[in-house]
């Protein structure tokens, strides 16, 4: 339980910083990318939400809410994860030819 509090910290910490860091990049590709990595954060913080939850109070409409925040929180990780690898190589392929 505790570590899943500390992981959701971390994770909402570095969302915020990641939405930072977007208004200060000027470059639209790194933009994207760092919007990835951020929606990577938020999906992870809803995913052990839900499970923090469930594991807190351990009834069926705790169970129910955290099927809800797990498949929208896998969701926004893997697009995140998809977005970042996707991002990452473009960024590769035209730096590469500067």
């Amino acid at each position: 339980m505790f570590i899943f509090s500390v992981i959701m910290i971390v994770t909402l910490v570095l969302y915020v910083y990641y939405k930072v860091q977007i208004i200060k990049e000027k470059e639209r590709l790194l933009q994207v990318y760092i919007n990835a990595k951020s929606r990577i954060c938020l999906g992870t913080f809803v995913l052990l939400f839900g499970l923090n939850q469930y594991i807190l109070y351990q009834s069926k409409l705790s169970l129910y809410i955290m099927l809800v925040f797990i498949l929208l929180g896998g969701a926004q990780a893997v697009r995140g994860f998809k977005e970042a690898k996707h991002y990452r190589k473009e960024w590769k392929r035209i730096h590469a030819e500067s």
